[in-house]
């Protein structure tokens, strides 16, 4: 199994940002985390702060044809229509993630542009969203409708 995992903007900045809205976890301790609890599944991890880049890693999965992406746009999530597009557009289930529970914050983040288009959105959980995400694809990645 092939899974991309896409983190978007201000995301390399875990576990110094805001710990107590995001944790003290950075990506990399998620990453690695994810190496040691599903070593079967063949990774591609990446954390861009523009958005074209994040449109050409979801189009790279695509054409990689992987199992499935686990995305957290961080902001682009209420405001990306390209990204919103790129999801539309691929082959690969997606899940959006995100660490903070973005329907209890500001009013801005309570809309996603992306979650429409993904098979689902795991939000609030910390970084056990990332785990969720993963073993929705490893046990056959079924939508609920």
């Amino acid at each position: 199994m092939t899974l991309f995992v896409l983190n978007g903007p201000n995301l390399n900045l875990l576990g110094t940002r805001e710990p107590d809205t995001y944790g003290t976890e950075t990506l990399s301790d998620i990453e690695d985390d994810l190496r040691t609890r599903f070593p079967e599944t063949e990774w591609a991890f990446h954390q861009e702060s523009g958005e074209g880049a994040l449109v050409d890693h979801l189009h790279t999965a695509h054409r990689a044809s992987a199992d499935g992406v686990v995305f957290n746009p961080g902001g682009y999530t209420h405001t990306s229509v390209a990204l919103r597009d790129a999801v539309a557009a691929i082959d690969p289930p997606v899940v959006e993630v995100h660490l903070s529970n973005v329907h209890g914050r500001e009013d801005f983040r309570r809309t996603s542009r992306i979650a429409p288009v993904c098979v689902g959105q795991i939000s609030g959980l910390g970084p056990a969203g990332y785990h969720l995400a993963v073993r929705y694809f490893r046990e056959g990645g079924q939508a609920a409708g």
